[in-house]
């Protein structure tokens, strides 16, 4: 038995696909094979367009850079989450404002946001932690009274609903990842979805070098070298194929979690919003004092049990750490918290034997 943590599932059809491209001799960024995935993943979440980079970090750095974001602005973000939400913030010049998440759904808290608000503050990021919605409708309306933009990181959530949509068409811009330890992954590689047609377009101009194709080599704004490969595309269309699959198993996966560790006094589970539907990427739990987790997270993996600690809070980090200020439930879900294995090569009897062996060490 070799239970994973959060590995690709890649077979056959993904060798299929690479044959193809390889076969056809577009491998990098010129080709048919990119305009194909840009245009399926579209169709599945029902958007106009879709426009791929390089990765999930580059599609937030796009999104805040088509904004106009830039030197004097903040933008606020969630103390709890994965460093690379924060990070482009800061490569376009402007701030991130911390706001503390909420104790039950790990999510930003709206009522943080507000008190985060400054003249200087021009979008907010809420990020669905782990695959699961925030509170899009608080957000949008904050959003709206303050007439503020709204950038989804969706890098962890593709395939949620939040409320009839998808998690990632629900602000102005949403950014999704394919990272080889996503749900669906290309190795590498981003999207970026949203509501103006225009900044999709010029998005896609500006991840190619902004490059004038009609006069050549002719550049005439600064440009990126953010561009998905045709290699990327192809694998990204055969798990496009199997999305549906992979997000039963999670789902299932976190059924039985619940239904086979939910009895257990002192873990609790991620909570969700009335009308939303997580996808699951990681089912993760936190546990109360009463459960030393570095130790169980050790006596976990000698039983042949993957785990990982939820994200370390942003305001941690050196570069942010000027930002940091009490961020209660970020810190205690952190230090309470962990990732339990989801990968969609594991088995229901992998998860079972995950089940048994963490009531085996915390009941």
């Amino acid at each position: 038995m070799s239970i994973e943590l959060d590995a690709p599932n890649l077979g056959d059809l993904e060798k299929e696909y690479l044959a193809k491209v390889i076969d056809s001799g577009f491998v990098s960024t010129f080709g048919p094979f990119v305009s194909e995935f840009e245009e399926r993943f579209a169709r599945y979440l029902n958007v106009q367009r879709a426009v791929s980079t390089q990765s999930g970090t580059a599609a937030l750095h796009m999104a805040l850079y088509e904004m106009g974001i830039g030197r004097g602005d903040e933008v606020i973000v969630p103390a709890l989450t994965f460093v690379a939400t924060a990070a482009p913030v800061m490569y376009v010049g402007a701030g991130p404002v911390f706001a503390d998440v909420e104790r039950d759904t790990w999510n930003i808290d709206p009522k943080e946001i507000e008190q985060c608000i400054s003249p200087r503050t021009r979008a907010i990021i809420p990020v669905h932690l782990y695959g699961n919605p925030c509170n899009m409708d608080a957000i949008m309306k904050i959003a709206g009274k303050h007439r503020l933009a709204v950038i989804e990181d969706a890098t962890e959530s593709l395939g949620a609903i939040y409320k009839g949509r998808y998690t990632g068409t629900i602000g102005e811009m949403g950014c999704f990842s394919f990272n080889g330890n996503k749900t669906i992954t290309t190795g590498g590689g981003g999207m970026i979805v949203g509501s103006r047609e225009e900044s999709l377009e010029h998005i896609k101009f500006l991840v190619n070098q902004a490059r004038d194709e009609s006069k050549g080599y002719y550049h005439p704004e600064i440009g990126f070298n953010y561009r998905m490969t045709n290699l990327e595309a192809a694998l990204g269309m055969a798990q496009m194929e199997r999305l549906d699959v992979f997000s039963g198993q999670k789902m299932r996966f976190s059924e039985i979690y619940r239904e086979e560790l939910g009895g257990i006094p002192d873990l609790s589970f991620q909570g969700q919003y009335e009308g939303a539907a997580s996808s699951w990427w990681l089912t993760c739990v936190t546990f109360g004092e009463r459960t030393d987790v570095p130790s169980l997270q050790k006596a976990l993996r000698e039983r042949g049990v993957p785990t990982r600690r939820i994200f370390m809070p942003v305001v941690e980090f050196p570069p942010f750490a000027a930002h940091s200020s009490a961020f209660r439930n970020s810190r205690e879900i952190y230090e309470r918290g962990l990732c339990l294995p989801s990968s969609t090569l594991n088995t229901e009897e992998d998860i079972f034997y995950v089940c048994k062996t963490i009531k085996e060490l915390v009941s």
